[in-house]
């Protein structure tokens, strides 16, 4: 009998541990679907070309941007800096000190977003320099701009204000999006450039088999 009650005792113990790593399991599984569509951490690595101090004068200029991409094909986004003005001071910033360059697209999806700007290249880096969030769940009512086909927004991690250098292009309305993240220009010319990433190989989680290089990030007239 009391060997029995052994028995029966060991077996609960292990179907109890069984559960406990089930749910663990399911808990990160929904943790990392929250987090979507922004894979950034809370601390981003350190970048080799540091951006320029967010001062708020180059928004004062040209806000169009012109990205080359290794292969030659180019386009443009047209930042909005007066519904978005950190964001893009920020942007602004970073394309003119150069980080930008040789940097890739590392997550491409199927109706949803080409994700860039990551000085890992995995979704898990950004610049130095965190910026507030300028979307209305984050308090800022300013910006009213919404997620669209070829809207551009900053990617970020769980945190509301951990906004650096990754940003996002939709591939179609995300309206699911809107107010959570920080939209701050639009695919203008060369969208046809972004839907091209489609057509590469990619795994499960977005990540192109054959890297999608920008040569450079230019502001220009």
């Amino acid at each position: 009998m009391k060997k029995t009650l052994r028995i029966l005792c060991c077996v609960l113990a292990a179907a109890a541990l069984l559960c406990l790593a089930s749910c663990g399991s399911d808990q990160n599984n929904a943790a990392k679907a929250k987090n979507e569509p922004t894979n950034t951490p809370t601390q981003a690595k350190k970048a080799e070309n540091s951006p320029v101090p967010v001062t708020g004068e180059l928004s004062q200029g040209s806000c169009k941007v012109l990205f080359t991409m290794s292969d030659g094909q180019t386009f443009t986004i047209q930042c909005e800096p007066e519904y978005a003005p950190e964001t893009v001071e920020n942007f602004l910033s970073l394309v003119n000190s150069g980080f930008y360059d040789g940097l890739t697209f590392h997550r491409v999806l199927d109706n949803f977003v080409a994700q860039g700007g990551d000085p890992s290249g995995n979704g898990t880096g950004g610049s130095q320099t965190k910026i507030h969030g300028e979307f209305s769940e984050n308090g800022f009512t300013q910006n009213t701009l919404t997620h669209k086909r070829g809207s551009v927004a900053m990617a970020r991690s769980s945190a509301p204000d951990s906004a650096s250098s990754q940003f996002y292009i939709c591939y179609t309305d995300l309206p699911s999006l809107d107010g959570k993240y920080a939209v701050f220009g639009t695919v203008t010319e060369g969208m046809e450039v972004i839907d091209s990433f489609l057509s590469i190989a990619r795994d499960s989680s977005g990540m192109p088999s054959t890297p999608i290089t920008i040569e450079s990030a230019k502001i220009v007239d």
